[in-house]
């Protein structure tokens, strides 16, 4: 089971749901890691589950309430409601609602799955690299090529990004590399 949210509901969503996964991924800026991989589970409790099409039709003012209720979803509710609808409409538009099918359709190689993840709403580079390694690291879902294509995000062994993260202890290593990198630009 994934240790994203260090939280055991939240993390039993990510293992099992795609989009979860995805939503938690988008909202990991700005905020702690652990509290954006709890907000796909807290937008599940608030809508009655986690439906990619249900969100993708939602009435934006509505969802953006559903963000925003206390404790809000992220520090910036409106804008990540924004940003999280939009996603549920390309996945709707682009893949039929099946957020697997980035990473599986047409048995793509590690290469396409970052092209299709960098097309993603919200993604960009950094955060489409980070993504797929976190999918071969730790979900087992390896195109040829992954490793490759995720760049030092898919390095074995390393601590760079929530990727690394599989419990307390090595959330923590990712936080004193992050902090150490930062040290250095600074530098």
């Amino acid at each position: 089971m994934l240790c994203l949210a260090q939280d055991e509901s939240a993390d039993q969503l990510l293992s099992s749901s795609p989009l979860a996964l995805l939503f938690g991924m988008l909202l990991d800026q700005q905020i702690p890691m652990e509290k954006a991989f709890k907000g796909p589970r807290d937008i599940a409790e608030r809508m009655g589950g986690l439906d990619v099409h249900r969100i993708a039709e939602a009435d934006p003012d509505e969802f953006a309430a559903v963000v925003a209720e206390k404790p809000a979803i992220h520090r910036f509710p409106g804008a990540m409601a924004k940003r999280l609808q939009t996603l549920a409409q390309y996945l709707v538009e682009h893949y039929d609602g099946q957020v697997e099918a980035i990473w599986t359709r047409d048995d793509p190689n590690g290469r396409e799955v970052l092209r299709r993840l960098l097309a993603l709403p919200g993604f960009g580079e950094q955060k489409a690299k980070i993504f797929l390694a976190l999918l071969g690291k730790q979900l087992d879902i390896r195109p040829d090529g992954w490793r490759a294509a995720a760049g030092v995000y898919g390095e074995d062994g390393s601590r760079r990004s929530v990727a690394d993260v599989t419990d307390a202890h090595t959330l923590a290593e990712v936080r004193a590399f992050k902090k150490q990198a930062k040290a250095a630009a600074k530098g």
